[in-house]
């Protein structure tokens, strides 16, 4: 049975709880790749924090995540994307993404990173999410394709 989520805007105050969370659910990705620091993984999230493009997600009264859409000139960033450990594997990043894409189709691609060998990018291409170019540690992925849900 799915899960009944909700998304509320984000505010300031809920930018160390985020960061937390980030750091909790990149750790074994990053420590994987050798990139670990508890410190720094903490502080880019601070440093690109913009409340009023991101949401919280619910579940009944309990904040399960995150998620960002930040919109440029020609793209739309998908960012942020954090599921509480508890919450993973259950479907909820499958229908918070398919409605957020949903919601937010214009004519600017959406685009996204991320970490080399992250379990994360199936639900992404699923949605459409191709690779445009990669690095070392990051693939950088794009979609102009209409969301599943």
């Amino acid at each position: 049975m799915p899960l009944e989520w909700s998304l509320r805007q984000s505010s300031p105050s809920d930018a160390e709880w985020i960061a937390e969370l980030r750091a909790e659910v990149m750790y074994p990705d990053l420590q994987r790749l050798g990139l670990w620091d508890p410190v720094r993984v903490r502080q880019r999230f601070l440093n690109g924090f913009h409340p009023e493009h991101t949401w919280i997600i619910k579940v009944a009264d309990r904040q399960a995540g995150s998620i960002a859409l930040r919109p440029e000139a020609a793209d739309q960033w998908l960012e942020h994307f954090y599921l509480a450990t508890e919450f993973q594997g259950r479907g909820l990043g499958n229908a918070v993404l398919g409605t957020l894409l949903a919601e937010h189709r214009d004519h600017r691609p959406y685009r996204l990173n991320v970490l080399q060998g992250s379990a994360a990018k199936k639900l992404y291409q699923r949605h459409g999410f191709v690779l445009e170019t990669e690095d070392d540690v990051d693939q950088f992925m794009i979609s102009n394709q209409p969301p599943v849900n």
